[in-house]
């Protein structure tokens, strides 16, 4: 089994809360991370275990081992049950490890039950630090998804085509999208289309023939699975117009790539699309990156009226950060001048210019870097 980097925060969280809430998209690994803590284990979306879960509870509840909830959205009714356990002695940390799928509904009975007494921390697929180095490229043309190629060969596209079908026939009905899975497997399709775009709602439902409220509502639930992210507009108080809708990314690259019909890993590069999506790629491989550390960080975009943009603008440890994202081995002064004048236009005291060079050069706040020196930078 490959060690995930979040299990040392997992610990950590479970010896200072009497419950942990695991949140991640279906199939990131959530349930070989919990099984790796130990505890007594409960797929909830198994009639079995629920049975099974109802008669010992009072020999769970008087016990000493940690329970674990596997799906715990599929049985809303049991956290009120909890909250009743863990107030009868708060002082016990570490006793329940609720694994989730979904955010929305999960999140709405954790705040009507367990407030106070939970943490919660998201799982990702691998992250590059979990992968050896010379699997980085495959990483980003596979996705992170174990069973979606990047701990195999012969997995893609066929693993993420059925997971995508999936989502939309079962999983998101399952969680309340009232859109038909054929719907839902266009707004798939024109997600992946316009990936790292400026979102625009009304141009989206006018194609499925919705109204852009209804737009944004799948989207919602999108980004409750997991699968999408919101990237938003920096709000800053500079002298320049700003765009203030969001961008919108698909989440695992690998997804991405077999909705807009990659179908092997060698034509990755030959694709119009390829830059949009190795910037995806590199936003969510630094947000998953200082969230394995166990820090926040707020993440944007910048980009104003007149086209001056900053791709990524992070604010984590009390800095801010501008960081440009270019698809080229041999990244120009120019560029980085660049992106010192954008910087200025928000107070960033940190730069970095990410490409497909070798290695971190520069200092003192200012850096040229390929994605793993930059992930380091991050971590310093």
């Amino acid at each position: 089994m490959r060690r995930r980097k979040l299990a040392p925060h997992v610990r950590a969280l479970l010896r200072r809360f009497p419950a942990v809430a695991l949140l991640g998209p279906r199939q990131c690994g959530k349930t070989t991370l919990a099984r790796s803590l130990g505890g007594a284990y409960y797929d909830l979306e198994s009639d079995a275990d629920r049975t099974r879960l109802d008669a010992e509870w009072p020999a769970m509840e008087a016990g000493r081992e940690m329970v674990v909830l596997d799906e715990a959205q599929e049985h809303p009714s049991l956290f009120p049950r909890l909250r009743g356990t863990i107030d009868r002695d708060r002082r016990r940390n570490g006793r329940f490890l609720l694994l989730g799928s979904v955010s929305p509904d999960l999140m709405k009975s954790v705040s009507e039950s367990l407030a106070g007494r939970l943490a919660t921390v998201e799982l990702t697929p691998f992250l590059s630090s979990e992968v050896p180095t010379a699997r980085l490229e495959r990483l980003w043309t596979v996705g992170g998804y174990p069973d979606g190629g990047i701990l195999g060969e012969r997995a893609y596209p066929r693993w993420q085509e059925e997971y995508v079908r999936l989502l939309a026939q079962r999983d998101l009905p399952a969680w309340g999208l009232k859109a038909r899975p054929q719907v839902t497997l266009r707004l798939f399709k024109m997600l992946a289309a316009v990936h790292g775009q400026v979102w625009n709602a009304s141009e989206i439902g006018r194609s499925l023939g919705v109204s852009y409220h209804t737009v944004n509502g799948y989207l919602d639930y999108l980004e409750g699975a997991f699968q999408v992210r919101r990237l938003p507009a920096f709000s800053a108080s500079i002298r320049k117009r700003l765009v203030r809708s969001p961008k919108v990314y698909w989440r695992d690259s690998g997804v991405l790539h077999a909705l807009l019909g990659l179908p092997h890993a060698g034509r990755l590069l030959a694709q119009p699309w390829v830059g949009a999506s190795w910037e995806g790629f590199v936003i969510e491989q630094a947000i998953g990156t200082i969230a394995v550390q166990g820090r926040t960080a707020e993440a944007f975009f910048l980009r104003t009226k007149d086209g001056e943009e900053i791709d990524l603008v992070l604010e984590v440890g009390g800095e801010r950060w501008a960081v440009e994202i270019k698809l080229t081995a041999n990244p120009s002064p120019a560029d980085l001048s660049r992106l010192d004048k954008h910087a200025e236009l928000i107070g960033a005291g940190r730069r970095v210019l990410v490409s497909r060079m070798s290695g971190v050069h520069g200092g003192q706040g200012r850096f040229m870097a390929d994605l793993p020196g930059f992930l380091s930078l991050l971590g310093r």
